[in-house]
Order: C-alpha cells, then structure tokens, then sequence
C-alpha cells in the first residue's frame, strides 16, 4: 500500500508542510477547482441552514444547482437562497420522520447527497466526567441519522444510478490516528461517532455500488465555524479556513468522488481508518 496516498496525522506539521512547499491545493483551492459540474444538478443538504452546510448550499446554489435542503428549522440565510425545495421540521434521530424525506421531494431525483448534519457536544470528556447520554446522542446523530436520510432517498427511489452521496464525517473518526491526535485520550463521545458514521459510510458505500451510486467519505477539513470557535486558538497553527473556502474543498472531492474512500478535503489524500 503506497504510503504517499494518505495524509499526515500531525495537524500542525501537516499544514506547516503545505506551507513550505507551496502546495496549492492546501492553500489556494481556487487555482484547481471547477464547479462547473454542478450546473443543473439537484443537490440534497442536511443541516444546510447553519455552517459549513450552509457554506455548501451557498457553494452549489451560486453555481447554479438546484438546493433540496433538508433540516430541523430554516435560516434567514438558507432562505436567502430561494432553495429549488426545502424539508423541514427533520430530526435525523427520528426513525418515522427521515423515512419520510423522500415523500416530501418532489422535484425528481437528486443528483448529489450531502450528509452534513452532526451534533458536537462540547465539555471535554474525560474517564472522570462522562455523559453517556450525550455520547448516544452523537452516535445517533452523526452515524445514525445519514444512514436514515439515505435509506430515505435509496428506497424512495430518489438516489438512482450515477448519483453521489457524500458522507461528511471527520479525521476524528480515524482509529490509527488517536495515538497522535489524542495521546491522552479523551472526548469519547465525538471520536466513536465518527468511527461509527465511517464504518456506515463504507457498509453503505459497498452496498449501493451495485446500484451505480457512489458513496464517499469526507473529512472537510479545519473550518472556522460555530462548532469548531472552542478552538479558535489554534486556527491559525492548524491552519483552519473560512467555511466558504471549506465548502470548495468539498465540491472539489465529490467531483471526482471515489466509492469507500476517506478523504481529506484539505490536502485530497486519504485518511488511514
């Protein structure tokens, strides 16, 4: 297995890199990206009224896609974007409610899903001050509630050969990379949800692949948004980037989406499971 396929666990010394050797794909995502692609095309957002999915839907909107959003409550700003269709009043933890998603599309099959939807609990967990109830939560939410809203789409008939379904999940998820990123452990909650949602992802990616839906697995990168602002310190050394800039990264990747692959939208290689 060629070893220049994945990325570097080290976040610092990862960006530190790009910097040194002017990589343009870390650094200037629009010398290479072409949205092009998305012209016409019918794409399907969850958690797109807040955001790195309200970053995405104002990605693919200005490109000309046709925005299906798909959330608990709208935004003034999702609003802003006249989307093509808006489902709402959606919990992802709700068995009867996501089976009900795609009864409530009508505008025809979608083209590109995008699960963003997550939940990040954010008191530091450590073995002296668990909340397991909040860890079933992000569970639920993170790895649960996109394998509900797609098996919405699938058996509703909405996700047809050629269609993309992009799992958004995160590099926290990656159990060979604990060692380096968590040494001391910790935050139990967050790491097992996107350990669980990457395993779904892959299941599911091995699932449909029969049916010509590809499925991917995406880390979006360090973005500086309301779930990550705890961090806000240490943005600038790990080199986080404006939701706008993250929500490129990502097209970029579902362009030439690969099924079962766990992407760093950052760099574009792969994430070790």
């Amino acid at each position: 297995m060629s070893e220049d396929r994945f990325t570097i666990a080290d976040q610092p010394a990862r960006f530190a890199k790009a910097k040194e050797e002017g990589n343009k794909r870390v650094l200037d995502i629009d010398s290479m990206y072409d949205p092009s692609y998305l012209a016409g095309k019918r794409v399907a957002i969850t958690g797109a009224n807040r955001g790195i999915g309200l970053a995405l839907a104002k990605e693919c909107v200005a490109h000309g896609a046709k925005l299906i959003g798909i959330c608990r409550s709208s935004s003034d700003e999702l609003e802003a974007l006249k989307p093509e269709e808006l489902v709402l009043g959606v919990d992802v933890t709700d068995d009867d409610l996501c089976e009900g998603i795609a009864a409530k599309i009508t505008g025809g099959p979608i083209d590109i899903l995008i699960n963003n939807a997550g939940y990040f609990y954010e008191p530091v967990e450590k073995i002296d001050s668990l909340n397991f109830k909040e860890e079933l939560k992000m569970i639920d939410i993170c790895a649960l509630g996109p394998l509900r809203v797609s098996a919405s789409l699938v058996n509703g008939g909405l996700l047809k050969e050629g269609a993309k379904v992009a799992m958004i999940t995160s590099q926290g998820g990656s159990v060979s990379w604990r060692t380096t990123q968590n040494p001391e452990g910790g935050d139990y909650g967050h790491h097992m949800s996107k350990s669980a949602a990457n395993m779904m992802g892959m299941l599911l990616s091995q699932e449909l692949k029969s049916k010509g839906i590809i499925v991917g697995i995406l880390h979006p990168g360090f973005n500086k948004t309301d779930m990550t602002a705890k961090y806000s310190e240490i943005w600038e050394i790990e080199g986080a980037v404006d939701a706008s800039v993250g929500a490129k990264r990502v097209f970029h990747e579902i362009g030439k989406l690969q099924n079962g692959l766990f992407i760093n939208c950052e760099d574009g290689l792969e994430i070790p499971w």
